[in-house]
């Protein structure tokens, strides 16, 4: 659409995550039954609107209206049952591919040995980072969490296949484990939650055995991740502790008060690879192709060859994986300056996403990525439109981007903290100054780390001082008075949260009388009246030096268009006639009509 936002996926989309909620706390036996239901309407709906098209355009021809008219029926009448089967369509393919990863995840029974609490030996690929575990007691040893896809589990004396994905909490053993490897643990199994990703919770009782590295390409990314995690153990303070979470999502050398005073500045999403990583990397690579003068579709060769690299990188789990479809929107929209067509591919790609992986629907970064980018997609450029006129274009929209994303994820907020970031705006609007270059030069740091120490101390530095002013403004905005405001907890409280955002937003971007028009023509401003009157002189000056000819040539002009609107209305008329539609009265043929 040009003049507004596609919304038509939308529908989609909505009826995509509601089946991703409910395929992954039912069994696989209850999904195909649903999507063979909805298999069987999709096709009974593609038919009636078929045959509804049959029977407009039957009447249309009976009717001998013209072609144009013909085709404008059958279209309104359809378009509702289009939208009706591609809702069923998406419902089909969700509970489907649901099903199946449903009945793949039963194979090798882990979650009836998880429901006994047995003991078993686990062969798998690591899934995850180590995670630190916050420690239940003072004192007590470190435990770290890692997720694990099963490829065999062994119980009582016997084995069995399995690709369901487990949690492991182990001890400090488990704290070096690379991403990829695979690995032996033994452990006692317990049940999770209904719709959880991981089919069951591993507690080892000891530490890994490793039966093999990982591939070339993630033994690649190890190698310069850890690079950049030496690099940056030499920076002083807040500024090495956040460079290779900014970077590359690298979180594990963040101390605790620093990671309470970022989320309490709501500026936690930027050590976590979010969607604004992939938007970064890909602003970036557009820039330094654009400088080269490549060619369009090398630009994009090389944006989805960077965009890989990165995901390998940061490691290719769901949340990665989601984020880079967000950024993608993100780039699209945003970078690209086409809105339009983000919201459709923003809803493509939730689609696609929940086909591949529905118990993405459940998760709170799923949620909130989704959220923020259809806020920026939404909303940006109505708030950067009003304020620019008293700020300035480039202005309003650095203010336009953190408001858009923190009104539409704050309800959100609401339900892990019943507590609302005062100063999470105008931190946002802060550290952005610093998110680019410690991002960017970042991971330019990582990527010379390996094979040029000295170099990436250099950009490091850089980083690093990027990333100092981003710990500094969490710090100094969690330390203001009224840093934060409880409310109301729940989703009562996000509701109300919900409601009072979207009357704030109302209030900001509904139309205004100018202040010309408010004062009145008595009350104009001599701005105003200078260039009212500069217009008019101009205009009568333009007017007076049209020569004669020059008149009459445009009076001719005039007359040559009617003339040609007369012929082309006579030809249509002729053309109608020839399809059999009655001639008006009192009207003679005309010999002029073409054929």
């Amino acid at each position: 659409m040009r003049d507004g936002i596609d919304l038509r996926l939308v529908p989609s989309a909505c009826a995509a995550w509601l089946a991703a909620i409910l395929v992954v706390v039912m069994s696989a036996r209850v999904a195909c039954v649903l999507a063979a239901v909805a298999a069987a309407a999709c096709a009974a709906t593609v038919a009636l609107a078929r045959r509804g098209g049959r029977l407009l355009s039957a009447d249309a021809e009976q009717a001998h209206l013209p072609r144009t008219l013909e085709r404008v029926g059958p279209v309104g009448a359809v378009g509702a049952a289009g939208q009706v089967a591609l809702v069923l369509a998406v419902l089909t393919v969700v509970l489907a591919t649901g099903a199946a990863q449903l009945v793949a995840r039963q194979a090798g029974g882990l979650a009836a040995l998880a429901a006994e609490r047995a003991v078993v030996r686990v062969v798998g690929s690591v899934a995850s980072d180590a995670v630190p575990v916050a420690p239940s007691w003072p004192g007590a040893p470190a435990r770290y969490r890692v997720a694990i896809s099963t490829r065999s589990v062994g119980a009582r004396g016997a084995e069995s296949a399995s690709a369901a994905p487990v949690v492991v909490l182990g001890g400090s053993g488990w704290s070096g484990v690379v991403y990829g490897s695979q690995v032996v643990a033994s452990g006692r199994l317990s049940a999770t939650e209904p719709g959880s990703r991981a089919v069951a919770i591993l507690f080892a009782s000891g530490s890994p055995s490793v039966l093999a590295d990982p591939g070339p390409w993630l033994a690649w990314a190890a190698r310069v991740r850890s690079a950049l995690v030496d690099v940056a153990s030499t920076l002083p303070g807040d500024a090495g502790a956040l460079l290779p979470g900014v970077a590359v999502g690298d979180t594990a050398a963040v101390p605790t008060d620093l990671a309470d005073a970022m989320r309490g500045a709501g500026l936690t999403h930027l050590t976590a690879v979010s969607g604004a990583h992939f938007a970064l990397v890909g602003a970036a690579v557009l820039v330094c192709a654009g400088a080269l003068r490549m060619h369009r579709r090398l630009r994009v060769v090389v944006l989805v060859v960077a965009l890989t690299g990165f995901v390998v990188l940061v490691h290719p789990g769901a949340s990665v994986l989601r984020a880079a479809a967000m950024g993608a929107v993100g780039v699209a929209g945003l970078v690209l300056g086409r809105p339009a067509r983000a919201m459709p591919a923003l809803s493509a790609g939730i689609v696609v996403l929940l086909v591949a992986d529905p118990w993405l629907a459940g998760e709170i970064g799923f949620i909130l990525s989704v959220l923020a980018t259809a806020g920026l997609v939404l909303l940006a450029r109505p708030l950067a439109a009003r304020w620019s006129g008293a700020v300035g274009r480039p202005i309003a929209y650095a203010l336009a981007v953190p408001v858009a994303a923190q009104c539409v994820c704050a309800p959100v907020v609401i339900l892990l903290s019943p507590t609302v970031s005062t100063y999470a705006v105008p931190a946002n609007i802060v550290a952005d100054l610093a998110v680019a270059p410690a991002t960017v030069v970042g991971l330019l740091a990582a990527l010379v780390a390996p094979w040029w120490p000295a170099g990436a101390s250099v950009l490091a530095a850089v980083a690093g001082a990027a990333c100092w002013w981003i710990g500094a403004v969490a710090r100094t905005a969690v330390a203001l008075p009224g840093a934060q405001v409880a409310w109301l907890a729940g989703p009562l409280g996000a509701a109300l949260l919900a409601v009072a955002t979207a009357a704030l937003l109302t209030l900001v971007l509904r139309e205004r009388p100018t202040q010309s028009d408010a004062a009145g023509p008595a009350r104009r401003s001599w701005r105003d009246r200078a260039r009212q009157a500069v217009m008019a002189l101009l205009m009568r000056a333009t007017r007076d030096a049209i020569p004669p000819k020059d008149k009459q040539t445009s009076d001719r002009r005039r007359d040559c268009r009617s003339r040609v609107g007369r012929r082309a209305a006579r030809t249509r008329r002729a053309r109608v006639r020839r399809r059999g539609a009655p001639r008006r009265p009192g009207r003679r043929p005309s010999h002029r009509a073409g054929p």
